[in-house]
């Protein structure tokens, strides 16, 4: 009897921890790349082909109706010399600042902020509220989160202004939107309260996973919240400043709603950006050749953006592993 135990165990063993799969059995492991099929066949459809689609507009003089006249590079030489891409293209460094550096540097220090002090002084819940908080303005359509700032920042019965004039400030009261000088820089602002919850959400993300024996090592040897932030959550949480740097460049040179609701490139041009720009040539103008250029060097821009910050995030990671 206990050989036959014995045995049925031996056997039990064997059948728990079955050998390699057989290369020629009918579900081989390469088999799982099938199911990239869908979304690749997805990407080359609403990606791939509107994209060479539009390269191919862009060589040629087309008002949308017709049949479109070959000029090759000639809507590329007419982009060169256009002031008013230029001056749409500084505008977009200028949304860089407001929703990829401004938002980076202060969600990576509310995050640490409410990571390690108030979570643990006023408990996870707390920061949770806060962090959901934070993160609201990316749940909101940005058409909705336009029209509301645009009553906020309405010169005349606008709430800013209004409570400008309520705490004795009423000289500071400004045409927000209306006036060339600093419509821009509402803009921004506008972007920076909208772009600020999603680095401080990653990043909090990426805080649970550094070990928190570094940061209690730290605290022995007297270091300040300052020096931990500084010497222990900024290299343990790279990858994700690159990720982050990176979302939020691409939104930054693509941004397109918050300009058409708060202010429809004006006035006077002060807030126009590529991306709109490249909308009213199509639509408006009509000469969509030159709207396809605009998008197309705009769409180049974006990939080698892309490319630099992922070649920088593989070299970092490199140096660490050595």
């Amino acid at each position: 009897m206990t050989v036959t135990v014995e045995k049925g165990a031996r056997a039990t063993r064997k059948n728990r921890h079955p050998g390699p799969r057989n290369p020629r059995s009918p579900h081989p492991r390469n088999s799982y790349a099938l199911f990239l099929v869908p979304g690749a066949l997805a990407a080359l459809a609403v990606i791939v082909v509107p994209f060479l689609m539009n390269t191919a507009v862009s060589f040629t003089s087309w008002q949308g109706v017709g049949d479109p006249k070959w000029t090759g590079l000639a809507n590329y030489r007419d982009l060169l010399d256009d002031a008013e891409f230029w001056a749409s293209f500084r505008h977009s460094l200028f949304m860089v600042v407001a929703m990829a550096a401004v938002p980076t540097i202060v969600g990576l220090v509310l995050a640490a902020a409410l990571f390690d002090y108030i979570a643990k002084h006023f408990g996870t819940r707390i920061a949770a509220v806060l962090r959901a908080c934070f993160y609201l303005p990316q749940v909101l359509p940005i058409a909705v989160a336009g029209i509301v700032w645009s009553w906020i920042l309405a010169p005349d019965n606008g709430s800013l202004n209004a409570l400008l004039k309520a705490v004795g400030l009423g000289s500071w009261q400004q045409d927000w939107l209306g006036d060339p000088d600093i419509a821009l820089y509402s803009v921004m602002g506008v972007m920076v309260w909208v772009q600020l919850g999603f680095p401080l959400v990653v990043f909090m993300a990426g805080l649970q996973r550094v070990d928190p024996q570094l940061y209690e090592a730290a605290e022995l040897d007297g270091a300040g919240w300052w020096r931990r932030f500084w010497h222990i959550t900024l290299p343990q949480i790279r990858p994700e400043i690159y990720v982050v740097l990176t979302w939020c460049t691409i939104a930054a040179l693509k941004v397109f709603g918050a300009v058409y609701v708060l202010t429809k490139g004006g006035p006077g041009g002060a807030t126009d950006v590529p991306s709109y720009f490249s909308f009213t040539t199509f639509f408006e103008k009509t000469q969509v050749g030159y709207g396809a250029a605009i998008s197309t060097v705009l769409t180049v821009i974006i990939l080698v953006l892309s490319l630099a910050f992922l070649k920088l995030q593989t070299r970092a990671e490199e140096g660490d592993r050595a």
